[in-house]
């Protein structure tokens, strides 16, 4: 059996890392988009590396678009196996793969505008928004704990990663000349301590461990600090400077962790009376799917709903999806919060939200969440920078930019290897692979793992195959 890295290797999109069997069976582990530089990842996205007409499966650990993004591309170009996952992740990428589509056809269509105009040939979208629904017929749906026969010599089963809903370690077990092999692919590790999602579950002993590093060199702050910053931030901004509060938000996930928080704060009576909006479509209809799976997460929901029915809604909030609406937010002068996709700023509404509020000094443009090195999010944290180009023009960076760390769905280092070490025996785990990362994380992460006692530790690079 060998395991090839075709994404997120030394970066932290675009995760597949594929499996083939001895008997040339050939599983994908994740189908995620390449994100975070705009067209620019569009080449990277087309290079496969394979050909999906040969896949017989694809594994997801999550709805994540970095995990799951390009499964309608490839089921426009011959892939005809099954897509197994969780329940959740199911209903999650069937609204996410439209919403993707959506924002794709809106990148293209100025991307064509800008080569017509260089005469320069134009592209078209990865996949539309039939091709986004045609493919969920795919999907199979296995619960946490259940083990499906992928194939004769295949199994998977998933365990709860506590990353975001329906996020799962895949546990993949291939028989081979009587013998078998064990692989654990934890996709992305969620936190010990979650505002809404349960605590990462223990998972069975693996001898292969295909392990995430988006935090490998960095720890958070408590998540009850991450509270009390956010309220500080809220009365700074919204009571004193009379401003607007941006909060670019990934939609599933980060987006109701935070609304869960202000509604915590609300019902305290702690949150100042001022308006709150979700401004996306997609964060609106994922958020009626957290209603779908209450019960799946975290005690301290549970005990929210025994006074409070509904912990995403409150009266001070409003859910937004008319663009009309949209626009006329940022005509208005009054203090409010607007959260809004995508997280790292790189499309959707958001973009618009941070150009016409980024050069006044009243408001501030919190960040919840990582942001790859090339995305609009991350440029903006830079303090050297004065002007940031945000639709092709220069805007000078006058608002506050302000960071909480612990609002983010991936442990810390110390987090993630407290989780390993209590459900596995490193010792008798053949080798560790390090993914999903940076470089400088990873090699640190690297270090933690060795004093943790972890041996045979690589960072495959994009294209690395290796013999398990």
């Amino acid at each position: 059996m060998t395991i090839q890295f075709l994404g997120a290797a030394g970066e932290v999109t675009g995760s597949k890392h594929l499996l083939t069997t001895s008997k040339g069976k050939k599983i994908l582990l994740d189908c995620g988009m390449f994100q975070g530089k705009g067209m620019e990842t569009d080449a990277d996205n087309r290079q496969l590396g394979f050909d999906p007409a040969e896949l017989d499966a694809v594994i997801l650990s999550h709805a994540h678009i970095d995990h799951s993004g390009l499964i309608p591309y490839i089921w426009s170009l011959g892939f005809r196996g099954d897509v197994i996952c969780t329940p959740a992740t199911r209903d999650l990428c069937a609204l996410m793969f439209v919403d993707t589509a959506f924002i794709l056809a809106q990148d293209v269509r100025w991307y064509n505008k800008k080569m017509a105009r260089l005469h320069k040939p134009t592209i078209t979208p990865l996949f539309d928004a039939n091709q986004a629904q045609r493919c969920m017929k795919q999907f199979i749906t296995v619960d946490y704990g259940h083990t499906y026969r992928v194939s004769d010599d295949v199994t998977v089963s998933f365990i709860n990663s506590g990353h975001m809903l329906g996020s799962a370690i895949v546990n993949v077990e291939v028989t081979e000349n009587g013998e078998k092999k064990r692989i654990a692919f934890t996709g992305d590790i969620g936190r010990a301590h979650s505002h809404i999602l349960c605590e990462p579950q223990p998972f069975p002993q693996c001898d292969y461990l295909i392990c995430e590093s988006t935090y490998g060199n960095r720890l958070h702050e408590d998540s009850l600090v991450s509270e009390e910053q956010l309220l500080g931030v809220v009365e700074d901004t919204c009571v004193y400077k009379k401003g607007k509060l941006i909060i670019p938000s990934f939609s599933v996930g980060r987006t109701q962790e935070i609304v869960y928080v202000l509604n915590q704060l609300y019902n305290d009576g702690r949150l100042p009376h001022i308006p709150v909006y979700v401004d996306s479509p997609l964060s609106v209809n994922a958020t009626h799917i957290f209603r779908m799976y209450l019960d799946s997460l975290n005690e301290d929901v549970q005990e929210t709903m025994r006074f409070d029915p509904d912990p995403f809604g409150f009266n001070t909030l409003h859910y937004i999806t008319d663009i009309r609406e949209s626009k006329a937010l940022n005509n208005s002068t009054e203090p409010c919060i607007i959260i809004s996709a995508s997280g790292m700023m790189e499309a959707g509404r958001i973009k618009h939200h941070v150009a016409n509020h980024i050069s006044d000094p009243a408001c501030t443009i919190l960040i919840v969440g990582y942001c790859t090195p090339t995305s609009l999010g991350a440029r903006i944290q830079d303090p050297k920078r004065q002007w940031v180009s945000i639709f092709g023009y220069d805007h000078r960076i006058k608002a506050q930019i302000t960071k909480i760390e612990g609002f983010s769905g991936h442990g810390d280092y110390k987090e993630m290897i407290a989780y390993l070490t209590a459900c596995q025996d490193v010792t008798r785990i053949k080798h560790t692979f390090i993914v999903h990362g940076e470089q400088a994380a990873q090699e640190a992460y690297k270090d933690h793992l060795y004093e943790a006692g972890f041996r045979d530790i690589s960072i495959p690079q994009k294209a690395d195959t290796i013999e398990l």
